[in-house]
C-alpha cells in the first residue's frame, strides 16, 4: 500500500503543482516510495526462511536504493526550501520528532540563507 500511495501522490500532485513535495507521505519521509518497495521485498524475504534472501536484499538496498535516495537529495536541493524539508524528514524512515534548528525557527540561519 504504502508504495502504491506515495507514488500516486507524488504523481497527482507534480501533474497539478511542480516543485518540492513535503506534505501527505512526503511530510516525514523524504522516499516513502522506496520504504514501501523495500517493505514488500523484506515480506517476500522472510517467506523465504532463508539466509541468503536477506543477505541478496540488503546488497540491493545498498548497491541501487541508497544511491538513488542520494542522488535524488542532490537534484531537490536546487529548491531553497530542500533544507528544511531535509532537517524535517528522514532520508528513508520517518522523522518522527522536529529538528530543533530550521530557518523559520532561527533567525540567525533564516538570514544565513538569504
Amino acid at each position: 500500500f504504502l508504495h502504491y500511495a506515495s507514488d500516486a501522490q507524488k504523481y497527482y500532485t507534480l501533474k497539478y503543482r511542480s516543485g518540492l513535495i513535503t506534505e501527505g507521505f512526503f511530510a516525514r519521509c523524504r522516499n516513502t516510495n522506496y520504504l514501501g518497495e523495500i517493505l514488500i521485498y523484506s515480506g517476500f524475504v522472510m517467506l523465504a526462511q532463508h539466509w541468503l534472501p536477506f543477505l541478496i536484499l540488503a546488497a540491493f538496498i545498498a548497491g541501487i536504493f541508497i544511491p538513488n535516495m542520494l542522488k535524488k537529495d542532490k537534484s531537490l536541493s536546487r529548491y531553497p526550501e530542500f533544507a528544511d524539508y531535509k532537517a524535517n524528514s528522514g532520508l528513508l524512515l520517518p522523522q518522527l520528532f522536529l529538528a530543533t534548528t530550521s530557518s523559520a525557527n532561527d533567525p540567525d540561519l533564516a538570514q544565513k540563507t538569504r
